[in-house]
């Protein structure tokens, strides 16, 4: 048994917000969770030696580990729904091992890996192959599925035998589903199977180049820019699309203000749909591609302040519903390019939670319980996942972070990328301890 003693612990869940203590079983099960007391801790009645209240005494020896948590937050492991892996087939940048290593590492106990790989996983075949391959893992790492077969937007794929083979959504990230039939048949059997479809909104017809928002940063380099009508036109008309078929529809990675609007009047109106946004848009604007380069370079990119501020009062009231990294590794060479040729994404698994502890709780823009709540419960409902929760008889998914920890981004990662345009920053909160199904995967 582990004992996690003193702790903030921060369950957005069950609206829980105090010190405590977490004990975990040997079956990877929490089956205490405890007031901090005087060297007391609840056992919950599963030990031998209790007294009539169930509590037992703090006695070392009824622990393989104990964990002093004083000062620190406990939360459920973190959700990310939206990573890639880029294996099969561009395992040079990332692999499975390499990036549940790197998620470990950034408190993450779940992650949804994208389909966007070579071969794009359309099939059942390509599918098992890499899902065998996840069950082996530290953490869960678990696969979506295409929507369209080789990710051209014209024929679906066969959805019924990938979700029954394990794929847990479907997406085409990466690319935009331009035909509206083909969209709102997807959208009508992710309905039918109750998986979410992930939409990449980037409408090429309104883009003059990706990467880069189209401004003054822009036109100061050079190049043509991705509007931001290229975003919330599409997801205007996806939201709409969505409305009397009810499907679990994800905005991902969202960059622009009007985007913002645009859920929350669809969330009014009572349409079902969600929205990502990523640890980046929360802390940076254009400004950075002037600074860092290609390192900056994303997609969708990165905006104005004014959207920024956009983003940050969207996860404050609840439009946005889950931070999601979109960890895009790259290799060294690759980003090396000009701008204008190297490829768009960063990694930021590693460095997801501290760059908004510095950049967004600690300004008091958004509180830390609602940030851990994007982070957990809310990605946790999306897929249906027994995760992103503290209970007694749950899982034992569990990160323990330092908030006040500053620590400067280094250039090296467990990932095998180092594609961020954070090294040398100095952030806020670090993660101390990762803890999945009982067993502790990280420890800084």
């Amino acid at each position: 048994m582990i004992l996690i003693k003193g702790g903030r612990v921060i369950d957005p869940a069950s609206g829980l917000d105090d010190i405590r203590d977490v004990v975990i079983g040997d079956e990877g099960k929490i089956v205490a969770i405890c007031e901090n007391g005087e060297s007391k801790i609840s056992c919950g009645g599963a030990n031998d030696d209790t007294n009539e209240s169930g509590v037992c005494g703090d006695k070392n020896e009824l622990y393989d580990q104990i964990i002093d948590a004083t000062g620190c937050v406990v939360a459920p492991g973190f959700v990310d729904v939206h990573v890639h892996f880029r294996d099969p087939g561009l395992t040079y940048k990332e692999d499975i091992v390499t990036g549940a290593n790197a998620a470990a590492a950034g408190g993450y106990t779940t992650v949804i890996c994208m389909a966007n790989t070579k071969p794009a996983i359309d099939s059942v075949e390509t599918f098992s192959e890499v899902y065998e391959r996840e069950q082996k893992l530290p953490i869960h790492v678990l696969q979506t599925a295409n929507v369209t077969k080789s990710m051209q937007g014209n024929v679906l794929t066969d959805m019924d035998a990938l979700k029954a083979a394990g794929a847990v959504g479907f997406t085409d990230d990466g690319v935009p589903i331009p035909n509206e039939k083909i969209l709102l048949n997807a959208l009508q059997k992710c309905k039918e199977l109750d998986v979410p479809i992930s939409l990449h909104e980037e409408d090429p017809a309104l883009m003059y180049s990706p990467g880069v928002n189209y401004g003054k940063v822009s036109k100061e380099l050079g190049l043509g820019g991705a509007t931001e009508e290229a975003e919330y036109v599409l997801v205007a008309r996806d939201v709409m699309l969505n409305r009397n078929v009810g499907a679990k529809l994800d905005i991902q990675h969202i960059s622009s203000k009007v985007t913002v609007d645009i859920l929350r009047s669809a969330k009014k109106m009572g349409i079902k749909v969600y929205g990502e946004v990523t640890p980046q848009h929360l802390v940076a604007t254009e400004d950075l591609v002037l600074e860092r380069g290609s390192l900056a370079r994303v997609n969708p990119p990165l905006r104005t302040e004014s959207d920024r501020q956009a983003l940050i009062a969207g996860l404050a009231d609840g439009t946005i519903d889950m931070i999601a990294t979109d960890h895009a590794p790259h290799s060294t060479e690759e980003k090396a390019r000009e701008i204008k040729a190297a490829p768009s994404g960063m990694i930021g698994l590693e460095t997801a939670f501290a760059l908004i502890m510095k950049n967004v709780i600690a300004t008091g823009q958004v509180s830390i319980n609602k940030v851990i709540e994007a982070l957990t419960v809310n990605p946790a409902k999306l897929y249906n996942l027994d995760a992103g929760y503290l209970s007694v008889g749950g899982p034992a998914d569990i990160v323990i972070i330092d908030p006040d920890k500053e620590w400067i981004v280094p250039d090296t990662f467990a990932s095998k990328a180092s594609n961020s345009p954070f090294i040398g920053d100095e952030v806020q909160g670090e993660i101390k301890y990762t803890i999945c199904g009982g067993n502790i995967v990280y420890k800084k």
